[in-house]
């Protein structure tokens, strides 16, 4: 399971933009909303997966059906809270989300600002939600390849706290331990928990939709950074 958080290098490490001049103009009607996770059923319950839970979610909501285009993510497009989106589920595992983002931005032609990204974060509490407009990738190996292959860190991002695991009542940072649990089903109480966060996320996404960003951190936010 370890090949699943190997960092992988973009090109020598240099970071690639989205788009030239030669590129048709940005379509700024249309959301991109991608939750990150793993492809297969044996993943699909994984913590890990809690991006992928949040999508599921929203396509429910607006009665969407995923279908496969290219060989890089499942997609739902159609109408959500009044908005034009296209919802996406990477089928790169997570550590590749760069490479379905990046095909994904240039095909429907969306900003930065107007590409939502959801996904797990160890290092917030289990159930714990978190919005941020823009920021760094925090360590979490999908969100450096999306940002490493866009070559912006410029555009929302939705947060679903995990926890992290611990040995003998420490937190850790052992990357064996870490895949080890990012990589398993959680307990029934805590499924249950993410479930009403990732429900959490699908709502902070159709207010984020109706107003903006700044709207969704003020409603849906806890603590501070």
């Amino acid at each position: 399971m370890r090949f699943l958080f190997r960092n992988f290098a973009h090109d020598g490490g240099r970071k690639r933009p989205v788009s030239s001049g030669r590129e048709t103009p940005a379509d700024e009607s249309r959301f991109l909303i991608v939750g990150l996770g793993n492809p297969g059923p044996e993943y699909a319950g994984n913590r890990h997966n809690v991006g992928f839970w949040c999508i599921d979610e929203l396509a429910r909501r607006a009665g969407l059906r995923f279908n496969r285009r290219g060989r890089l993510a499942a997609v739902a497009e159609g109408i959500l809270d009044g908005r034009t989106v296209t919802l996406a589920k990477p089928q790169t595992f997570v550590n590749r989300s760069g490479d379905a983002v990046r095909e994904l931005v240039r095909r429907y032609r969306v900003p930065p600002g107007q590409l939502i990204v959801v996904y797990d974060e160890l290092d917030l509490p289990a159930g714990t939600l978190r919005i941020r407009e823009r920021g760094s990738h925090g360590g979490q190996n999908g969100m450096r390849s999306i940002i490493t292959a866009l070559g912006t860190q410029d555009f929302p991002r939705i947060r679903i706290g995990i926890g992290r695991p611990s040995i003998l009542g420490q937190p850790t940072r052992d990357p064996e331990h870490i895949a080890a649990y990012v990589l398993s089903n959680p307990p029934a109480e805590q499924r249950r928990l993410l479930d009403d966060t990732a429900g959490r996320a699908a709502d902070a996404i159709e207010l984020l939709l109706r107003q903006d960003a700044d709207s969704a951190m003020g409603q849906f936010n806890s603590g501070r950074e």
